[in-house]
C-alpha cells in the first residue's frame, strides 16, 4: 500500500507515535537524521519541508550556502523497531530552500533522476535491482591511529584463532566448533553460532516492510553473514538498503555484538561483496530474456557490454573505499576479470541460470561491495547498462573456461578491475560522460566525489604508516 500524508498521520494516531525521525543520506553513504515531536508533523510539512543546516554534512555545501530543506516522503514511512519512545521514520528528499529545486548532491535525488532518465529514453520504464550484501558480525572491535601508533583488533566467538582460547577467567568454557577459514558456507549450529541473531534481523526487516528471501552464514570464519532482499525498483532498493544496514547494526547491538560492512576486515579469508542483479522491464515485460547466450536478449548482451566498458569508472562508486581493493585481488575467486559468463564467478558479470523463467533473467554485476552508497552505486550501474544498450556495445565472447586453467598469455588478455581506489577515481575522471546524460549526475557531483575521496581517503591512507610495514622494514 502506498502511504499518503493523510495515511501517515492516521498511522501515527493508531500507533500512538510520539516522535518523527527524518532520515536522509549524506554524500559518502551514511544515513543521517533529526527528530521532531509528533505535534510538529502535519500535511503541510510534506509540502513545505523542514529547514536544516547542511554545512556539516560530508560532501555538501559550504557554510555560505548551508540552508536546506528536507521533504519527507510519505511512502517511505516505517515505525522504528529500536526506540523506547514510539517513533515513526520518514526518508526525505533534499531541496534548495530558495529555488525549491532538488539538491544535486543528494544521493537519493541522483537515483530518482536515473530512473526518470531511463523512462525518458523509451528503452524501459523500470529498473529492478537485487543486491546481495555480505557483512561480518564481531564480538569485539578496537582500532586507533595516532602519529606514533596504529592498530586494529577484531574478535569473534566463531573465529578460527580462538580454538585454543581459555575462557575460564570470564566464567565460560571453550566448546570448540570454530569455523575454519573459508568453511563458513553453510554449517548448521553450533558451528554457526549466529543463527538466532540473523533470524531476528530477518524478522525485524519483515516487520519493517522489507521483502526478505533468505539469511545464511557466508564463507569466511568469524561471523560473515548474508541476508538477501527480493529485488525492487531502483530508488526503492536504495531506501531498502539504508533500512537493511540500520536493522542489522542495531539488532547486533542488542546482542552486544558489532557489525561491519567493510569489504575486507580480515586478512586470509573472504571479503564481503554486494553482488548486484539488474534487469530492465517495459510494460510489465522483462527485456533481458531472449535466445542468445545464457538465455539473454540482444539488449541484455548490450547491457553487459556497457557494464564491462565502463567498469573501471563504475567501481569509483560501487567499490568506493581503499579497503574495497583488498577484496578485488587477482588469483582468488574475487570478480576481477572484466568479462561475462553463465558459470564463472571470477567474471565481473554473471548470468544466473537458476530459473528458466524469462522474468528471472537478469545480469549479476559481481564487483560491488556493501561500503557503497546504494543510491549512487545502483544509479551508476544502471546508467552504464543503459549506455551499452543505446550504443549497441557488444561484450565480446564469454569467459566460460576455468580461470585457473588459462595460460598466462590468455589470462593477460582479459581486462582487470582497477587495483586501487585511486585507479578507479582516475578512470571516473576520464570516463563519466555516460553518467551526465539526463542531468542524472552533474560535473559538480563527479568532481566533488573524486576530490572528496582523494583528499579524505586515498591521500589520507598514503600518508600513514601501516602496521605491516614495520614487520617488513623495521630492521632494514
Amino acid at each position: 500500500m502506498n502511504m499518503t500524508p493523510q495515511s501517515v498521520l492516521a498511522l501515527c494516531r493508531e500507533r500512538d507515535i510520539k516522535a518523527v525521525d527524518m532520515r536522509f543520506m549524506d554524500f559518502p553513504g551514511i544515513w543521517q537524521h533529526f527528530t521532531i515531536p509528533i505535534n510538529k508533523l502535519d500535511e503541510e510539512v510534506f509540502e513545505e519541508g523542514l529547514g536544516f543546516d547542511g554545512s556539516s554534512i560530508r560532501g555538501w555545501q559550504a557554510i555560505n550556502e548551508s540552508d536546506m530543506l528536507l521533504l519527507p516522503q510519505a511512502d517511505t514511512a516505517f515505525v522504528d523497531p529500536f526506540t523506547e519512545i514510539p517513533t515513526l521514520c520518514l526518508i526525505c528528499n533534499v531541496q534548495d530552500p530558495i529555488t525549491r529545486e532538488d539538491y544535486t548532491r543528494d544521493p537519493r535525488n541522483v537515483a530518482r533522476k536515473a530512473v526518470n532518465y531511463l523512462k525518458s529514453t523509451g528503452v524501459a520504464d523500470t529498473c529492478f535491482i537485487g543486491p546481495e550484501a555480505e557483512f561480518f558480525i564481531f564480538d569485539d572491535v578496537r582500532f586507533d591511529q595516532t602519529p606514533n601508533s596504529g592498530y586494529f583488533y577484531l574478535d569473534s566467538e566463531e573465529g578460527q584463532w580462538n580454538r585454543g582460547k581459555d575462557y575460564t577467567s570470564v566464567g565460560k568454557t571453550n566448546l570448540g566448533y570454530k569455523l575454519r577459514h573459508k568453511e563458513g558456507y553453510f554449517p548448521v549450529p553450533p558451528a554457526d553460532a549466529l543463527m538466532d541473531i540473523r533470524n531476528e534481523m530477518m524478522i525485524t526487516m519483515i516487520e519493517c516492510g522489507l521483502d526478505v528471501e533468505a539469511q545464511h552464514h557466508e564463507v569466511a570464519t568469524a561471523g560473515q553473514s548474508e541476508i538477501d532482499l527480493r529485488f525492487a525498483e531502483l530508488v526503492k532498493m536504495g531506501d531498502n538498503m539504508c533500512l537493511y544496514k540500520y536493522i542489522i547494526k542495531n539488532v547486533a547491538k542488542r546482542y552486544n555484538k558489532t557489525v561491519t560492512f567493510m569489504p575486507k576486515p580480515l586478512y586470509g579469508d573472504n571479503g564481503s561483496g554486494m553482488h548486484t542483479h539488474i534487469s530492465l522491464w517495459k510494460g510489465g515485460q522483462p527485456l533481458f530474456a531472449g535466445n542468445n547466450y545464457a538465455g539473454l536478449s540482444e539488449m541484455g548482451l548490450f547491457a553487459i557490454g556497457g557494464l564491462l566498458k565502463h567498469a573501471p569508472a563504475i567501481l569509483a562508486f560501487t567499490n568506493p573505499t581503499t579497503n574495497s581493493y583488498k577484496r578485488l585481488v587477482p588469483g582468488y575467486e574475487a570478480p576481477v576479470n572484466l568479462a561475462y559468463s553463465q558459470r564463472n564467478r571470477s567474471a565481473s558479470c554473471r548470468i544466473p541460470m537458476y530459473s528458466p523463467s524469462p522474468k528471472a533473467k537478469r545480469v549479476e554485476f559481481r564487483c560491488p561491495d556493501p561500503s557503497a552508497n546504494p543510491y549512487l552505486a545502483f544509479a551508476t550501474v544502471m546508467m552504464a547498462a543503459l549506455d551499452g544498450i543505446q550504443n549497441k556495445i557488444h561484450p565480446g565472447e564469454p569467459l566460460d573456461k576455468d580461470i585457473y586453467d588459462l595460460a598466462p598469455e590468455e589470462l593477460a588478455e582479459v581486462p582487470k578491475t582497477p587495483g586501487s581506489l585511486g585507479e578507479a577515481l582516475d578512470a571516473l575522471a576520464k570516463d563519466h560522460e555516460f553518467l551526465l546524460r539526463g542531468d542524472v549526475f552533474t560535473e559538480d557531483v563527479i568532481h566533488t566525489w573524486i576530490s572528496y575521496k582523494r583528499k579524505n581517503e586515498v591521500d589520507a591512507m598514503a600518508l600513514r604508516p601501516h602496521p605491516y610495514e614495520f614487520c617488513l622494514y623495521y630492521d632494514m
